[in-house]
C-alpha cells in the first residue's frame, strides 16, 4: 500500500472510531421501540425491540468476558436468521472479538476445517444443527465450549457434546451493565469464508471500519435503500456474507427486522410477508422462484411487499418481469461477493432513464447495476490492458475500495491483488453510464473457436420460456470448435417440451452461433451452499457427453 501524504493542516473534528457497537447503541437510543420479529427454530414467533436486543447483547458480551474471551478471539456461529443470532453479531464484534459466521450447508469436513482454520474459541449453534456439532466436535480441538442457542429445557442431556453450554443460561446469569470498549476501527470484526467449489474455502476478514462504511453506503437510496419506514426481511442467510449487511444497515436506519429462521419455503415466507407487513426483502433467485411458485399456485397477491434486492447469481429477466409487472415489486439487481463485504453494484434507474420506454428501462435493470460509492471497477483483457466502457466489449472485472479485501485470512493464496485491484473472477461489460453486466464467471465462459460465449444470456433466454423452471448452460468438448454450449433444463411440472422447440426458441434472441448445440432435460440442478448452481458438478457429470453431429 502506498504512503499517504499528510497535510500540514489537519481537520479539527472529533476522532471517534467507527465501531459496530455504535450501530446497536444508535438503534437503542433513537429507534428503541422498533420491532424485531423472528420465526424461531421451535416454530413460534418471537417479538421484541431494539432496546431489548441491545440489553441482551450486553448480557452476552458480559458472558463472553466471563468465559475469558479477549479482543481478537474468534467465536463461531452455526445459526439461522433470528434474534439470538443478531444479538451475537453485536455482542461478539462489539466486545472486540471476531464473529465467525459458518455456512451449515457445507459438508461437515469443510465446517470442521473452517472452525479449525478460524481458530474459534466457542461455537454458537441453533438446535437444527445439533447433528453437525455431534459430527465435528471431536475434530475441533481448539473449541473450549459449544453454546446451544435455546432454553435449558431444549438442551440434550446425553453427554454427546463436550463442554455444552446453554445460550439462555449465559444471558440470564449476566448483567446488562456493559460498556462497549473503544479500540482501533481497523480491528477485525467478522470473518466469512468463501463457498469456493474447488479447494478449501478462504477467509475474508472484515474490519469495524469496513463494515460501518459498507453499511452506510449500502443503505443509500441507490443501494439497498433501507429506512425507518421499512419492514425488512433478510431472506439471504446471516451465515452468508452477513446477510448482505442487512443486520447492520437495518438497525443503523431503524428499520423493522423480520427474520424467517429455517422456514424458507414459499408458504412460510408469504405468511411472514403479509403478517409483518414486509416492504423490502433480499435473497437469491432460487428463493424467489419458490415464493412465486407458491403465490401463483394459490392465486395470491402481496399487500405491502414493494421492493426486493436479488443477487448471488443473475436474476432471470423473466422473473424480474413477473415481479415487476404482475406483482408491482421493484427489483434491484445487485452484485457483490464475499471478498467485497459483499455489495458492489445495484441496478437502479437514473433521472435520464425515466422518459425511456419500458423495454429500454428493462434493458438497464437486467444489468447488475452501477457501482455504489466506495467501489471502483474496471474491465481488462488477459494481458491486463484496460478495456473501453461501451456495453459491448467484455473482459475480466477488477474492483477496489475500502470494504474489499487486500488479502485472505492468514494470507491464504498469497498476494491476490493486481496492481492494487482485486480480480473478481467475473467476466463483464460496462456501459458508458457505468452500468456493469456480468456475462459469466471466467471459469464458466465457453471458449468456442477462439471466441467467448457467455452462459448467462443463454440461461436467461431458456428461463423466459413458459415451460422452463430452471436452466444452466455449460461448455462441452467439440472436435472442431474446442467447446460448444450444452443446455441443461428442468421442466415445469406437467409440461411437454422437446429439445427442438427449445433450440428454435433462441432464434432472433442471440447471435446465431451462440445457440446451444443440444439440450438435456434433467430432474434437478445441483445447488451449492449459497443457492448457486454448481456448474463444476455439471461439467464433471457431462464431461464425456457427445454432442450431435451435423
Amino acid at each position: 500500500m502506498s504512503e499517504y501524504q499528510k497535510s500540514p493542516l489537519m481537520g479539527q473534528m472529533m476522532s471517534k472510531p467507527l465501531l459496530i457497537s455504535s450501530i446497536i447503541e444508535h438503534a437503542d437510543r433513537f429507534f428503541g421501540q422498533n420491532e424485531i420479529v423472528s420465526r424461531r427454530v421451535e416454530g413460534d414467533i418471537h417479538r421484541y425491540n431494539y432496546s431489548e436486543c441491545h440489553q441482551r447483547a450486553k448480557k452476552l458480551a458480559n458472558a463472553f468476558q466471563q468465559l475469558g474471551i479477549k479482543i481478537g478471539d474468534r467465536i463461531g456461529t452455526l445459526a439461522w436468521n433470528g434474534y439470538r443470532h443478531l444479538e451475537a453479531y453485536y455482542a461478539v464484534s462489539g466486545s472486540g472479538a471476531v464473529l465467525h459466521t459458518i455456512n451449515p450447508r457445507l459438508h461437515p469436513e469443510q465446517i470442521a476445517y473452517i472452525v479449525n482454520h478460524g481458530e474459534d474459541q466457542y461455537l454458537l449453534f441453533d438446535i437444527t444443527f445439533l447433528p453437525i456439532i455431534k459430527a465435528i466436535a471431536e475434530h475441533c480441538p481448539l473449541i473450549k465450549g459449544f453454546v446451544m442457542m435455546c432454553d435449558r429445557d431444549r438442551l440434550p442431556t446425553d453427554g454427546s457434546i463436550p463442554n455444552l453450554l446453554c445460550y439462555e443460561d449465559l444471558i440470564n446469569a449476566n448483567s446488562d451493565e456493559f460498556e462497549w470498549p473503544l479500540f482501533d476501527e481497523n480491528s477485525a470484526s467478522s470473518l466469512c469464508y468463501t463457498s469456493g467449489t474447488t479447494g478449501h474455502p478462504k477467509g475474508a476478514l472484515y474490519s469495524h471500519r469496513s463494515t460501518i462504511l459498507h453499511s452506510l453506503a449500502s443503505a443509500m437510496p441507490d443501494g439497498l435503500n433501507v429506512s425507518a419506514r421499512d419492514s425488512v426481511m433478510p431472506v439471504v442467510p446471516m451465515f452468508h456474507v452477513n446477510a448482505w449487511g442487512l443486520p447492520y444497515s437495518a438497525p443503523l436506519t431503524g428499520a423493522k427486522l423480520v427474520f424467517p429462521g429455517p422456514h424458507m419455503d414459499g408458504k412460510s415466507l408469504y405468511e411472514l410477508f403479509e403478517q409483518e407487513k414486509v416492504t423490502f426483502s433480499a435473497g437469491v433467485p432460487t428463493i424467489w422462484l419458490g415464493l412465486l411458485t407458491y403465490v401463483v399456485q394459490n392465486n395470491l397477491t402481496f399487500s405491502t411487499f414493494k421492493r426486493t434486492v436479488i443477487g448471488g447469481s443473475a436474476c432471470p429477466p423473466a422473473m424480474m418481469k413477473t415481479l415487476r409487472h404482475t406483482y408491482g415489486i421493484e427489483v434491484v439487481h445487485a452484485w457483490g461477493m464475499t471478498e467485497m463485504s459483499p455489495l458492489g453494484t445495484a441496478g437502479t434507474l437514473q433521472a435520464k432513464h425515466m422518459s425511456m420506454s419500458e423495454a429500454e428501462q428493462e434493458a438497464v435493470l437486467v444489468k447488475q447495476g452501477h457501482a455504489i460509492y466506495g467501489v471502483d471497477m474496471k474491465i481488462v483483457d488477459d494481458s491486463g490492458k484496460e478495456l473501453p466502457w461501451n456495453g459491448i466489449t467484455y473482459g475480466n472485472l477488477l474492483v477496489k475500495g475500502p470494504w474489499i479485501i487486500s488479502s485472505y485470512f492468514k494470507h491464504e493464496g498469497g498476494d491476490v491483488l493486481e496492481d492494487g485491484w482485486f480480480p473478481t473472477g467475473d467476466v463483464a461489460t460496462i456501459d458508458a453510464d457505468g452500468y456493469m453486466q456480468i456475462t459469466d464467471r471466467s471459469k464458466d465462459v465457453i471458449k468456442s473457436g477462439g471466441e467467448w460465449i457467455g452462459t448467462i444470456d443463454l440461461e436467461n433466454v431458456a428461463m423466459s420460456h413458459p415451460d422452463v423452471l430452471q436452466a444452466a448452460c455449460i461448455g462441452v468438448f467439440h472436435p472442431k470448435w474446442d467447446e460448444r454450449p450444452l443446455l441443461l433444463v428442468v421442466k415445469k411440472p406437467g409440461v411437454n417440451i422437446d429439445k427442438q422447440e427449445l433450440i428454435a426458441f433462441y432464434e432472433g434472441k442471440i447471435a446465431k452461433w451462440w445457440t446451444p448445440d443440444d439440450v438435456v432435460f434433467i430432474d434437478a440442478l445441483p445447488l451449492g451452499a449459497t443457492g448457486k448452481i454448481l456448474k463444476n458438478k455439471l461439467r464433471d457429470q457431462f464431461k464425456d457427453y457427445h454432442l450431435p453431429t451435423a
